[in-house]
């Protein structure tokens, strides 16, 4: 039997417990390592048999429940939310939970709290497009805080990603997230763009994300750096806080001003982060000089193949530009400067996924059309009486004329 349950994407509206029940026939919850529900909308009686069902789980791994709350009214879900968090309490075996795209906010957050407070087995934590604010994001974050802390002595967390973008999490809930980063100290993924965090709340966050030196994925994109913000990250770099850094999403960011060169290139282009892959620096009020300073580490990031940097204060045939381009190439990269270069590369990414996905063709030998043979012709067959008289016929008939 199977140890995945699936009804990923069906759309189907579950609202009582018959609903669910339907599916869930014949499955055998101690078998079960995965499920994924996301895509359908299910009411408080269906989440309750779903939890039932959850709680007789005992290999359970992965619990995907994103986009499980479409069109539910905001009574509905702390309740549903409650009876299937409460039914993963004290899963050891569970590593991956995802609740994004669900319309938590900051009312229906607290039915979380029991269960992330106490999952020390859980490795990704996957909230994304919530609509936290800073509220629902400081309950959240305390909760993770809460988590760490309940580890017995030299116990190191288990949590190893964390994805909490679009959630408009703001200074307000800064604080409580850069100490739930500090406390854990074991994360290698942290995505949290998109939040409309701004340079304090930045600062706060950059020093909490710095004790999780095996960080190797750091995306912060949109949120507000500017001068402040740009002067902590860049300490933070200096000292080599992740060395096993790979890849780093500053875009969107204003890491750069009028005039000046960012301290975040300035720090980058030491060359500390030789493990680094992808740079993605957009949109970041980046000069010509900044290019020219991130040309001359390339050699040091022997690793590096792709700079993003579209939409910045220079022109592609800038010295700069052209510089990181010629570096880059010398590697194998490239550089990421306008839309077409981009679609380009989207559309050669799917004619290669096209040509893995298709089938090797079988060589069959083309196939020989039968002909049947025609005798050579011999002598000519003597007439017929008949014959004979439609020739004489179309003799005469050559000779008529008409006057």
């Amino acid at each position: 039997m199977s140890t995945v349950f699936s009804l990923l994407g069906q759309g189907l509206k579950l609202d009582t417990r018959a609903d669910i029940e339907a599916h869930l026939a014949g499955v055998d919850p101690t078998l079960i390592e995965e499920i994924h529900l996301g895509g359908n909308t299910i009411g408080v009686e269906a989440a309750q048999a779903l939890a039932e069902f959850l709680a007789k789980t005992t290999q359970l791994r992965v619990a995907n429940f994103a986009d499980i709350f479409t069109g539910r009214l905001i009574s509905e879900i702390p309740l549903a939310l409650s009876a299937i968090c409460d039914s993963l309490i004290g899963k050891s075996t569970l590593e991956e939970i995802d609740l994004s795209d669900n319309a938590f906010g900051g009312r229906s957050v607290d039915p979380l709290v029991p269960f992330l407070s106490s999952a020390r087995s859980l490795q990704v934590l996957k909230l994304n497009n919530n609509g936290l604010g800073p509220a629902g994001g400081t309950v959240i974050a305390d909760a993770l805080t809460t988590l760490a802390q309940s580890l017995e002595k030299g116990q190191k967390s288990k949590l190893r990603t964390i994805i909490c973008g679009r959630n408009r999490l703001e200074d307000g809930s800064a604080e409580a997230w850069a100490a739930a980063l500090r406390a854990h100290g074991t994360l290698q993924e942290v995505r949290m763009p998109q939040n409309g965090i701004r340079m304090a709340g930045i600062s706060s966050l950059v020093q909490g994300l710095a004790a999780n030196a095996d960080l190797h994925h750091l995306d912060l994109q949109d949120n507000t750096f500017a001068s402040e913000g740009s002067k902590v990250m860049a300490a933070e770099l200096n000292r080599g806080s992740w060395p096993l850094l790979r890849q780093l999403n500053l875009s969107d960011c204003v890491i750069g001003e009028e005039g000046e060169v960012s301290p975040v290139v300035e720090a980058l282009a030491k060359g500390l982060h030789d493990k680094l892959e992808i740079l993605q620096l957009q949109n970041d009020n980046l000069e010509t000089e900044a290019f020219s300073l991130l040309a001359g580490v390339v050699e040091k990031l022997p690793k590096l193949r792709r700079v993003e940097a579209q939409w910045n204060e220079v022109e592609e045939d800038d010295e700069g530009v052209v510089a990181l381009l010629t570096a880059l190439r010398k590697q194998g990269g490239k550089l990421v400067m306008n839309d077409e270069d981009e679609e380009e590369e989207e559309e050669e990414e799917l004619e290669e996924e096209a040509a893995e996905e298709a089938p090797a063709k079988e060589t069959v030998p083309p196939v020989q059309p039968t002909v049947t043979p025609v005798p050579a012709a011999t002598e000519a067959a003597p007439k017929s009486v008949t014959d004979k008289a439609t020739d004489a016929l179309a003799d005469l008939l050559e000779k008529v004329s008409i006057r």
